[in-house]
């Protein structure tokens, strides 16, 4: 049996299925028995059989293509979106098409419409801020959803963790551990991740009695950098605080550097908390006390929530919380 004349009967008949059998397998693999399905696989392999992806688009009507457009490539917690839709993808038969918009509205858009003219079958949006009536004009073309991005008021396929949750729970830990005197370095000012977290920090801060001034809120940009300057900013305001809440891990680690080179002690002098768990996280000077953003099952979550969307069923979206991941970076305060 030479391979160039392989056919999905042949297949059948090798792995003792139906031809039928073998079609699901090649394109919608998912809803095949997991022992005929391997059994098919191995047969192929054996075979050396190699699917015609363009006549299978052409005779399906689709492409088996997913477009997925992310806020930044090289971000370690989008990074870790798009790791996930992409083992969502694994043996679905769908490949991943990713495009970059670099934290630009219009590169976001423009990059969508690109995708969705190589003919995607859906399309994941990760973060970004295009507005839901733009999302909406996308989805009237091709499935499409949002993930790691709130959108409250968008009826919209929407897979996000809550971020005023985020905000209260990283700021309740600072307070359950006897500190009073706490700043955070937030996000960019019209950032919604930066204001549901920053919501969050002035609802606990508020529940607990604590004031909360301009002086302890310092507006960063998400990167390392920005946050090292807001401890500059402290500094060259006197804010006394014994405790810092950085709106996700990068500026942790940028916020620990500066006050290393202050020589300022964390977490004997001054607590910090970080939000993402990223991996680097756990192994800061000391580890760094985080809220867990599971950014890699949001992204198999899009996976799972797109393939519904494309063969009409409605999506299963889970509920994905932000638990306290708690290390050396967060101490007790003792009273003075």
């Amino acid at each position: 049996m030479s391979k160039g004349r392989i056919t999905i009967q042949d297949i059948a008949n090798r792995a003792e299925v139906s031809k039928s059998t073998v079609s699901r397998v090649l394109n919608s693999p998912l809803i095949v028995q997991a022992d005929k399905r391997e059994r098919v696989m191995a047969t192929m392999a054996e075979l050396g059989y190699e699917p015609n992806q363009v006549a299978r688009s052409l005779a399906g009507g689709r492409s088996m293509t997913i477009g997925i457009v992310t806020q930044n490539i090289g971000t370690p917690f989008y990074d870790s979106v798009v790791q996930g839709v992409m083992q969502g993808l694994n043996g679905t038969g769908f490949s991943p098409i990713v495009g970059d918009a670099m934290l630009k509205q219009n590169l976001f858009l423009d990059a969508a419409r690109t995708l969705m003219g190589r003919n995607v079958d859906g399309l994941i949006l990760i973060a970004g801020d295009i507005p839901s009536e733009k999302i909406e004009e996308l989805g009237e073309q091709k499935p499409t959803l949002v993930v790691a991005r709130e959108m409250p008021n968008w009826n919209g396929v929407n897979i996000a963790t809550n971020n005023f949750q985020i905000g209260a729970n990283a700021t309740q830990t600072l307070i359950d551990h006897g500190h009073r005197k706490i700043v955070h370095i937030s996000g960019p000012a019209d950032h919604i991740d930066a204001i549901g977290r920053l919501a969050g920090f002035r609802h606990a801060m508020q529940q607990a009695g604590i004031e909360v001034t301009n002086d302890h809120i310092i507006h960063g940009d998400f990167h390392a950098e920005s946050a090292a300057d807001a401890i500059e900013t402290l500094a060259q305001r006197g804010v006394p605080y014994t405790a810092i809440f950085a709106a996700n891990d990068l500026m942790a680690f940028g916020a620990r550097l500066a006050l290393h080179r202050r020589q300022v002690s964390v977490p004997d002098q001054v607590s910090l908390i970080g939000v993402d768990d990223q991996p680097e996280s756990e192994w800061m000077i000391p580890p760094l006390t985080t809220i867990r953003q599971p950014g890699k099952e949001m992204g198999q979550a899009a996976a799972t929530a797109i393939i519904a969307m494309i063969n009409g069923g409605q999506p299963d979206l889970p509920t994905l919380g932000g638990d306290v991941v708690l290390r050396e970076s967060v101490r007790q305060r003792t009273a003075t």
